[in-house]
């Protein structure tokens, strides 16, 4: 009798695909359940913008998603309209250490935007970003193109997935950690992802979340 040949395992790079589209699929669902249930609070947060200051009530600044591609990260709009202008003026109250800019006294930031950034409800419309595939429900926080200067192993480690909604560095100090602590929990993140690392990271950004601990 002639024996069956023995089935060879599968190449590594199927199991990639098949962990991408699981990935996707769920952050397809949980985008689009998350989008119509907040569509209510993003009208009256909409309003409330509006009414605070003039301006468009959406803020889209570019940053790098999955492997350094350049793509359009929406917000609520949290600052005054030319806060971007402003940007020189405040540079003395950096509160942070090269290439991040962090200040927790931001005077460009107005009223509403600071319960915004508390609650983290300026961060709503990235659910958009998600089902747009230019985001993950959980990963590494998007960046800014110039606080990658030069791409170098490390970062194009952490490029390979996809920026996310949530992530290690909500649930481990959040505005408080300095460019290199972030960047150690984004390649921790790369190099142990799991379905259900996924789902505790959910779990416990909402907890941080509601706790506003570390946003400004």
């Amino acid at each position: 009798m002639i024996l069956s040949r023995s089935r060879q395992p599968a190449a590594p790079t199927s199991s990639i695909v098949c962990s991408a589209d699981v990935k996707r699929s769920f952050d397809l669902i949980m985008a689009s359940m998350a989008l119509l249930i907040a569509t209510p609070v993003l009208l009256l947060l909409t309003l409330a913008i509006c009414l605070a200051s003039p301006g468009n009530p959406i803020f889209a600044q570019e940053r790098l998603g999955l492997h350094g591609r350049r793509f359009k990260m929406l917000k609520l709009r949290t600052m005054v309209p030319d806060a971007e202008r402003r940007r020189a003026e405040i540079e003395h109250l950096n509160e942070a250490l090269p290439p991040l800019f962090k200040c927790r006294n931001d005077p460009r930031v107005t009223k509403v935007g600071r319960v915004l950034r508390a609650t983290s409800l300026d961060e709503l419309p990235q659910l958009i970003n998600v089902l747009r595939g230019e985001m993950s429900i959980v990963g590494p926080r998007p960046r800014l193109p110039h606080e990658f200067a030069t791409i170098d192993g490390a970062i194009a480690r952490r490029l390979s997935v996809k920026p996310g909604l949530a992530g290690l560095w909500q649930v481990s100090g959040r505005a408080t950690l300095n460019f290199d602590e972030a960047l150690a929990l984004d390649l921790q993140y790369v190099d142990n992802w799991s379905f259900w690392l996924d789902l505790k990271l959910i779990v416990r950004t909402l907890i941080v979340v509601l706790s506003l601990r570390g946003a400004y």
